[in-house]
């Protein structure tokens, strides 16, 4: 076959190679151009934040408070001082009844604050021009201030003054509240000084209700039997004996297993034989005597009947007018010379057929079953009881005077306190160690008060001093008559005591926890009914 020449052969290759390269150079273009744009938006971000920043730090600049008010020469400083300066010569001037002065001063407060409460909105700072006027308006009242002697000087003498003024003022005050509130804490309420009246009428008048009881009383072994229950009660309340009686009776597993003692004074013998022979407690025994049938109780044998004797003691606790009324009048309280007071250092000699016994205050509330105390082991010692060294509750150094070398030489000062109120006493023991009369010995050394002041607590630690076997502290829950008490303890607790002023049949008892107390007192009974006791 003939080929043809050269010049009309078809060029494709040639043609193939030139699209190629046309369209690479499209896309190489195309690329610089989206690059190209891509830096340029960059950039006037870039520039836009940059803008931003900018004005923003100018923005910080003028609301930079710190600079501004630590600038010598800032009105804002300026006004800020004159405000503080104003605000204490407004409080100064009330208190001399300068009111008019107080007023003006308050108005020009609230002026120079709305500067710069403006100031702070538009952010920009206080000039000179806009706040001359306040400034001198307000200086012209604080140099007026300064005529009127509010400076400092003379305000700290003032003050002083007021302060000292004050103390003693409150100083009156606490002293009346105190003799007040000891005043309450000793009155007998008239329902229940009504009850004692009616009860006593009735023993005297009902002279088979005598004859009664007292051939019962003959006729209880139960009063002797070592193998029940035995707990004592010293007191002249009634109602208040009632109600520990009542609380331990509900209490208890088996109440017919419950014998009473209950020592009171010959004023309040009848009414408390009365009360006690007519009501019931659930089968529990119970026996009423008086201290004045004790023979052995006399002056040669008892320190406190024969300091009663002693016409300076007597002074002391019954004229009011001793040591120039430096004694504080819960110390001078007549009821620490009281013989239902003491009495609790004699229970061997007022029960000698009892081995043990648990003594309670008339001022508790028993809510468990105590019959497990009879069977506590007080390993050799006498005195079983709650230590009440914990928390706000005290040493010994607390109640004892350890400048006295007499306490110095024999007692730790950090021993731990315990608690009357709640007591198991093994009298075997007792009368084995003749302790009551290391109770006479201590007695008598105190005749001065130079060792303690208050009470039967502190002769109490000395005389039990090394005999005394801590219990389990649910056992005897202490402060409900003068603190808050944690509800758990409460809750847990087999006798709750009302110890201190605030008992919960007087008015100022504490009322949440008087209703631990009420509802062991029959209300609905007739004679509480007509004596209106409530």
């Amino acid at each position: 076959m003939r080929r043809r020449p050269v010049d009309f052969r078809r060029p494709v290759r040639r043609r193939l190679s030139n699209v190629v390269w046309w369209t690479l150079c499209g896309i190489v273009v195309l690329l610089f151009i989206v690059i190209f744009s891509k830096e340029s938006q960059i950039e006037s971000k870039h520039s836009i934040s940059k803008q931003n920043s900018i004005s923003q730090e100018k923005v910080i600049e003028g609301l930079n408070v710190t600079d501004e008010m630590l600038s010598p020469n800032s009105v804002t400083r300026q006004l800020s001082d004159q405000i503080s300066l104003a605000k204490a010569f407004v409080v100064i001037a009330k208190e001399s009844n300068n009111l008019q002065f107080a007023w003006e001063l308050s108005a020009q407060i609230r002026n120079s604050q709305v500067l710069l409460s403006s100031a702070a909105t538009r952010r920009v700072p206080l000039t000179t021009r806009e706040s001359d006027t306040a400034i001198r308006d307000m200086a012209l009242l604080l140099f007026q201030g300064q005529q009127l002697h509010y400076d400092s000087a003379t305000m700290i003498m003032k003050l002083k003054a007021k302060i000292q003024a004050l103390e003693e003022q409150m100083s009156s005050v606490t002293e009346k509240s105190s003799k007040y509130g000891q005043i309450a804490a000793e009155e007998v309420p008239k329902g229940l000084y009504c009850i004692g009246i009616r009860l006593t009428t009735e023993w005297f008048r009902n002279l088979s209700l005598q004859r009664k009881i007292k051939e019962r009383m003959q006729m209880e072994a139960k009063l002797k039997d070592n193998s029940l229950n035995h707990f004592c009660v010293f007191s002249d309340n009634i109602v208040a004996t009632s109600v520990v009686i009542n609380s331990t009776s509900i209490s208890s597993k088996n109440p017919d297993r419950v014998v009473f003692h209950i020592v009171t004074d010959e004023i309040n013998y009848a009414a408390m034989t009365a009360w006690f022979g007519t009501n019931q407690f659930k089968g529990v025994t119970v026996e009423v005597q008086k201290f004045e049938d004790f023979k052995w109780l006399n002056a040669s044998y008892v320190p406190v009947l024969k300091q009663l004797q002693d016409a300076e003691t007597q002074s002391y606790y019954f004229s009011g007018h001793h040591d120039d009324e430096k004694t504080p009048i819960k110390f001078r309280n007549p009821k620490y010379l009281s013989m239902l007071n003491h009495l609790r250092f004699y229970i061997p000699e007022v029960f000698p057929a009892l081995k043990k016994i648990v003594f309670l205050d008339d001022d508790v509330v028993v809510q468990k079953d105590l019959s497990a105390l009879f069977s506590i082991d007080l390993n050799g010692n006498v005195n079983g009881a709650v230590e009440t060294c914990m928390e706000t509750f005290h040493r010994y150094h607390k109640y004892l005077n350890y400048s006295h070398p007499l306490i110095r030489e024999h007692f730790d000062p950090d021993a731990c306190g315990w608690a009357f109120g709640m007591n198991v006493f093994d009298l075997v023991e007792w009368r084995k160690r003749n302790v009551t009369s290391i109770y006479h010995y201590w007695q008598e050394k105190n005749v001065d008060r130079t060792l303690w002041k208050l009470g039967t607590l502190p002769p109490g630690l000395l005389t039990f001093y090394g005999l005394t076997e801590p219990l389990d502290p649910t056992w005897h829950v202490l402060g409900l008559g003068y603190t808050n008490v944690d509800p758990h303890l409460i809750e847990k607790g087999a006798v709750l005591h009302f110890n201190g002023n605030s008992k919960p049949w007087l008015k100022i008892g504490m009322e949440k926890y008087k209703p631990l107390w009420e509802k062991f007192v029959d209300y609905s009974h007739p004679l509480l009914q007509q004596c209106n006791f409530h």
